[in-house]
């Protein structure tokens, strides 16, 4: 029977689960990830922990919630002492390597208090997430008047595009996210009515083609068993792509925009500031959606095409009979829809994310091609792959399931029967905006099938979803006395989820089962009256012994 020896783990960033053609998209066709859902299990209810990059991934790579691995916004460390997937798999045998992005902080604070050295094995993959590093490019080299957002980003990326002759201090930006104009002047992609601008490279050598051939670089020459994670850059912004994807979609290919008049004039305070932030307010004007999202449907169908040259390259060289390959993403991204841009909130747009699974082994037949309509998390992926290493998950400090049950069809459901996905926006200006203090800064999702509620610490009201009645997120029913009850079962949801045990990682549960008798059969005698009340062999080493009568202490000579 055919086995996954290795792992393919693929992520996109920003890519909104509805943005592909397998998933329902009307205009944009992405047939090369369509035949892998066809090949292999889509998830149609995978929901992220966080939505912003960073606490995002660091929970999909630690298996664990936000309020578990502290890691709560962009820049905020990863702290010593969190397992991540690498860790969990190294002891099982098999590698872990990156090529792109993590988008992880180094908690070099923690790091210098242990003594850990960044040069050394262990104290490298500290500060990379736990992976071993074929090429980290987190993708982004924006420059301000006051430095770099990221001064390592796009490192290598740039050095390749500088011996190629693409002549600049940031080729990343001047060639790869910005367009050119018939004066020789770079039109920036940060700027959005540049979206329908081409970029000014070549299109094999711009980011995704770059860190597709990479990924395929580390394949070649790695040594089995492996799990790598092609962690790509786009289609997150800056919203600029090389011809000939730049022409391929126009404002008549936008999908109608998802939102309403009353769902901004009732919305609830918080959700207001996120509409009414910078990002918010452009997006809600259609010239912007018009400029931007023929640009990420560009980027999208690119990211799809350099998918069919991956796949068809692993079939050619008869890996995809023993590669698991995952494929998913950060977040979403909300291009106007509910009058917000960005990602940091949590609708569907942004909370829900594609998740599709292709297990080559045998046992996988039976769910070849089908949708799954499971609850499913980012933190089911790390268990999911110490399953398919061969090893136990340690479930005292991963805090998903796996998904090898229902890939295999021995089940259709996970064991949960809800979601949660948390956002920690106290470092944002949105706080401001509502004058809340860092510890009010917090919101919690919890999701089920039928209801979505949101709870916005600050002593905010929630804010509450009928998904079966309004799919779209239009009304919100958090101040519906008719959803008392709703709101009631929602928040008991929450408090089970909030009471869970998410610290307590060194002893495993059948370590702590076995800890109930064993100090017992070390001596300790509690609430015993008589020898005779316990077992011969717990008091053995108490019964029958001699010593000399000291009570005087001891004897003079």
């Amino acid at each position: 029977m055919a086995k996954p020896k290795n792992i393919l783990f693929i992520m996109f960033d920003q890519l909104r689960w509805d943005y592909l053609s397998c998933y329902g998209h009307k205009t944009l066709h992405t047939p090369h990830i369509d035949r892998l859902a066809k090949m292999g299990v889509r998830f149609d209810r995978c929901y992220i922990q966080s939505p912003i990059c960073g606490s995002s991934r660091m929970s999909t790579y630690t298996g664990r919630y936000v309020h578990s691995h502290g890691a709560s916004w962009n820049n905020i460390p990863l702290k010593v002492g969190e397992k991540t997937m690498g860790d969990h798999l190294r002891k099982l045998g098999m590698d872990c390597w990156l090529v792109g992005k993590t988008h992880m902080s180094v908690d070099a604070e923690g790091m210098e208090r242990l003594g850990l050295e960044r040069d050394s094995i262990i104290g490298a993959r500290v500060a990379e997430c736990g992976f071993d590093v074929f090429e980290r490019d987190d993708g982004m080299l924006p420059e301000g008047p006051d430095g770099s957002y990221d001064p390592d980003g796009a490192k290598e990326y740039n050095k390749w595009l500088k011996a190629k002759g693409y002549e600049s201090d940031n080729p990343w930006h001047d060639f790869a996210n910005s367009g050119l104009d018939d004066e020789g002047n770079v039109l920036s992609g940060w700027f959005l009515k540049n979206s329908s601008e081409a970029a000014n490279i070549a299109e094999e050598d711009s980011e995704t083609p770059y860190l597709t051939g990479r990924g395929m670089e580390f394949i070649e020459q790695a040594k089995e068993p492996w799990c790598m994670h092609l962690s790509f850059i786009k289609p997150h912004w800056p919203y600029v792509v090389p011809e000939p994807y730049a022409s391929m979609y126009g404002p008549e290919d936008v999908q109608e925009v998802i939102r309403s008049d009353d769902e901004y004039e009732t919305a609830h305070p918080v959700l207001k500031a996120f509409m009414d932030s910078g990002v918010g307010k452009a997006f809600s004007r259609k010239e912007v959606r018009e400029a931007v999202i023929p640009a990420y449907m560009g980027l999208i169908k690119q990211c799809d095409d350099q998918m069919g040259r991956l796949f068809d390259w692993l079939e050619e060289t008869g890996r995809m009979e023993d590669t698991m390959i995952v494929l998913t993403s950060d977040h979403g991204d909300f291009l106007g829809d509910h009058w917000m841009g960005e990602k940091t909130f949590f609708h569907d747009n942004s909370a829900k994310v594609p998740l599709i699974i292709y297990d080559p082994s045998s046992e996988a037949d039976a769910t070849r091609g089908t949708v799954c309509d499971a609850l499913v998390e980012a933190i089911d992926l790390a268990p999911t792959f110490v399953d398919v290493a061969g090893g136990e998950p340690e479930y005292h400090i991963l805090e998903g399931e796996s998904l090898l049950p229902v890939l295999r069809g021995e089940r259709a459901e996970t064991l949960r029967d809800y979601a949660i996905c948390e956002y920690d926006y106290s470092a944002s200006p949105t706080a401001d905006q509502l004058g809340h203090g860092v510890r009010d800064a917090v919101m919690f999702m919890v999701a089920t099938k039928e209801w979505k509620m949101v709870h916005c610490e600050g002593e905010h009201r929630p804010i509450l979803f009928d998904l079966v009645n309004d799919p779209l997120e239009l009304r919100d029913l958090g101040d519906s006395e008719d959803h008392q009850d709703i709101i009631d079962q929602m928040y008991d949801k929450l408090f089970a989820w909030a009471r869970r045990q998410s610290q307590r990682t060194t002893r495993s549960h059948t370590q702590l089962e076995e800890m109930r008798t064993k100090t017992r059969r070390r001596g300790v005698m509690i609430g015993i009256y008589d020898e005779n009340e316990a077992p011969l062999e717990l008091t053995v080493k108490y019964r029958g012994r001699k010593a000399p009568n000291m009570k005087k202490g001891v004897a003079a000579e």
